[in-house]
């Protein structure tokens, strides 16, 4: 299997990878793990991803009593001798997985970071530059090694500190609807609403027969609790790749008194039931990346999980060839709603 280039930089430098405990921190879905595990037959290894594919893929790929494979929200409250951390494209989040480093590692711990160049990692030098002892190991292949020790421990790491919240409200057929909404670094939607999420749901009818709805992509949940605000009958649930999304979603139907149902899947993968609505903004990201792939095996998917007579409705970018896609698997397609940067596709 071929490793990312983060991942051949890194072994560049294999002495630096030895210790008796590691956590290894948005691991790339390449062959590093094994090569990192047989420099350290003996030591306990953890993959942790806030990405549930990334995740699966860990867990089919590696086995051994010394390595184990976490997604969650925050990092395992285990203290580590060693961190490895593949930098994000996300710099609020960054900084606050670099706080929940800090609160899950021993006195003497090191940590390092690599990232692409064009990714932003050169950004961890500012992050850290008042918490940790650090400098360049290493660059090649357009990206950058550091090592830091000395660093600046937390006695906890308290998730709900970077909790941002905001209250949307939108006026539909006379109906004022209010949903507060609970954001986190890293998750789709932070802090405010993104103008192709405000036109769906201007756009959405009332759906006052729909029974069930699956928001895929969920998020911050905004959707799913939006409907349910305007149609307390349906039954919603709130799906994503991402572990901070999953909680934040969480989190906005507690805010919200939404009895929803929040899922992991990668794809539709995890979904075994059908519903009347599955209602989207997707991505079309895969790091840096446009990227078909996602909305291609959705699209292909989601058929399967619509009731007789229920209707995918997505948000997307008037410049993403959707609507040729769409048209492949659904026999009726209709535009709800296009401006010069968006469009709502209705199928059915």
């Amino acid at each position: 299997m071929q490793l990312s280039n983060p991942s051949q930089l890194l072994l560049r430098s294999d002495e630096l990878l030895s210790a008796d405990s590691i956590l290894v921190v948005n691991f790339n879905c390449d062959g590093f793990a094994h090569q990192l595990r047989a420099l350290n037959p003996h030591a306990n290894i953890c993959l942790f991803s806030y990405n549930f594919a990334d995740g699966q893929f860990a867990k089919n790929q590696l086995s051994g009593a010394n390595v184990t494979t976490l997604v969650s929200h925050q990092l395992p409250e285990q203290k580590f001798d060693l961190v490895i951390y593949y930098y994000p494209k996300a710099k609020a989040e960054a900084l606050m997985t670099l706080d929940n480093i800090r609160a899950s590692i021993n006195a003497d711990a090191r940590l390092l970071v690599v990232g692409e160049k064009k990714g932003g990692v050169k950004s961890i030098e500012k992050q850290l530059k008042d918490l940790a002892q650090g400098h360049k190991v290493d660059s090649a292949k357009h990206c950058l090694l550091y090592q830091y020790t000395d660093i600046n421990l937390l006695t906890e790491f308290d998730i709900s500190r970077y909790h941002k919240t905001f209250t949307l409200t939108r006026d539909i057929a006379g109906q004022s609807i209010e949903c507060k909404v609970v954001s986190l670094p890293g998750v789709f939607n932070h802090g405010q609403l993104d103008d192709g999420t405000a036109l769906l749901l201007d756009s959405l009818p009332a759906y006052p027969k729909a029974k069930s709805l699956l928001d895929f992509g969920c998020g911050a949940g905004i959707i799913a609790s939006f409907c349910a605000k305007r149609n307390p009958k349906l039954k919603v649930t709130g799906l994503d790749v991402n572990a901070l999304a999953g909680y934040a979603t969480a989190q906005t139907f507690a805010a919200n008194e939404v009895d929803g149902a929040v899922l992991l899947s990668d794809g539709l993968s995890e979904v075994d039931k059908r519903f009347d609505l599955i209602i989207s903004n997707p991505p079309f990201h895969t790091g840096l990346k446009t990227d078909y792939k996602i909305t291609e095996r959705f699209f292909a998917s989601a058929k399967d999980h619509l009731n007789r007579g229920g209707e995918l409705t997505l948000v997307a970018n008037s410049f993403l060839a959707y609507p040729e896609q769409l048209q492949t698997h659904f026999r009726h397609h209709a535009t709800l709603a296009k401006t010069k940067r968006f469009a709502v596709y209705q199928n059915s």
